[in-house]
C-alpha cells in the first residue's frame, strides 16, 4: 500500500504522521508538497497531518482551500480512496467542504494539550475496524480550535449516518457538538479526528492506542485488493 502526506505550508507534524506509516506499518510513504498534488492518483490513501497551515490566519485550514492541492484531493476523495486528516488537517477538510461542520475556539480560549480518553462510537469502518466497538483508547490532542460545531440538522444526520466514529469519553473539555472528536464523509472513506493517532504509535511516547487505526487502514486495503 502507498500513502502520500499532503504538505501543506505551516503543517509541522508531517514528520510524525510519515513515521507513523514507515515504521509502524512498514509501508510506502511519500511526501506530497501541496502543488504537485496532481500525483495524487498514484496513492491508495492522503493522509493530511496536523500544524497550523497557513499559520491558521482567518480561520484554522482557510487559507489552505485556496491552494491548487484542492481538486486533487477533492478527486481523490470521490474515487473512493482513503483520506485521513488529523487535527489541522481534520480543520482543512471541513474549510473544503470535504467533511461537514465546522470550528470554534476551545471553550477555555486557548491552546489545549493534553491525552484524552476516546470512545470508538463506529468499528465499522476503513480507519477502526482493528478496534472493539466502544472500546476506550487514550490518545493525544494539541489545539488552540479543537471545538467541533455542527448546527442541530447536521448533527443529527452525523448520528443518524452512523458517521460519529470517535467522542469524548470523559466530559468535553473543548465544547464538540455531541462530544464529537471524529467523523466520517457519508461514504466512509474520509476521517477526520482532532485526536493525534500517529503520536500513540510506541509505548516510549506514551502508548500505541494510536496503532490500529493505521492497522485498520491496512487490513481495509487488503481485503479491497485480495485476489
Amino acid at each position: 500500500m502507498k500513502f502520500a502526506v499532503l504538505v501543506f505550508p505551516g503543517l509541522t507534524c508531517d514528520l510524525d504522521m510519515y513515521h507513523a506509516i514507515e515504521d509502524t506499518v512498514k509501508q510506502e510513504v511519500e511526501y506530497v508538497w501541496h502543488t504537485e498534488a496532481d500525483q495524487l492518483d498514484q496513492f491508495d490513501a492522503v493522509l493530511l497531518p496536523t500544524g497550523t497551515s497557513y499559520g491558521n490566519y482567518l480561520r484554522p485550514g482557510a487559507l489552505a482551500k485556496s491552494s491548487p492541492a484542492f481538486k486533487a484531493l477533492q478527486k481523490f476523495a470521490d474515487s473512493g480512496k482513503l483520506v485521513l486528516g488529523v487535527g489541522n488537517g481534520f480543520h482543512i477538510l471541513v474549510e473544503a467542504d470535504i467533511l461537514p461542520g465546522a470550528f470554534l475556539r476551545n471553550n477555555g480560549l486557548k491552546f489545549r494539550s493534553a491525552v484524552e480518553t476516546v470512545t470508538v462510537e463506529n468499528n465499522n469502518t476503513a480507519f477502526t475496524n482493528g478496534y472493539a466497538q466502544g472500546q476506550n483508547i487514550a490518545l493525544p490532542v494539541a489545539s488552540e480550535f479543537g471545538n467541533y460545531y455542527a448546527d442541530e440538522k447536521t448533527a443529527q444526520e452525523l448520528k443518524n449516518n452512523n458517521q460519529i466514529i470517535f467522542t469524548y469519553t470523559n466530559g468535553n473539555t473543548d465544547g464538540s457538538t455531541l462530544a464529537i472528536a471524529g467523523i466520517t464523509n457519508k461514504k466512509g472513506n474520509v476521517l477526520g479526528m482532532m485526536p493525534l493517532p500517529e503520536r500513540a504509535v510506541e509505548e516510549v511516547i506514551g502508548g500505541t492506542d494510536g496503532t490500529p487505526l493505521f492497522h485498520s487502514i491496512l487490513n481495509n486495503w487488503g481485503e479491497q485488493h485480495v485476489n
